[in-house]
């Protein structure tokens, strides 16, 4: 195994993502993402980030995303310094 990859007993461990979208997420739809912070950015994206427990919830994340029809950019697990507050 190439030693850049995580171990496949990483990924279902709890950890910190950015899941970053096409387009601004409208305040309305807050709610729906509690737990995560909401970012705007200037250029249009939209950067969901927080800590997420297991891949079960990534996908429950994920299919809320899908379920509004915006489009998903990325998605990236974080570590420590490199999650936005």
């Amino acid at each position: 195994m190439n030693d850049s990859q995580a171990s496949t007993e990483d990924y279902d461990k709890p950890g910190d993502y950015e899941i970053r979208l096409w387009g601004h997420l409208d305040e309305r739809w807050a709610d729906r993402f509690a737990g995560l912070t909401i970012i705007r950015e200037a250029n249009g994206e939209t950067l969901l980030t927080g800590p997420v427990v297991d891949q079960a919830a990534l996908y429950g994340w994920l299919r809320k995303v899908r379920d509004l029809g915006m489009p998903l950019i990325s998605v990236a697990r974080v570590r420590g310094d490199q999650s936005h507050p």
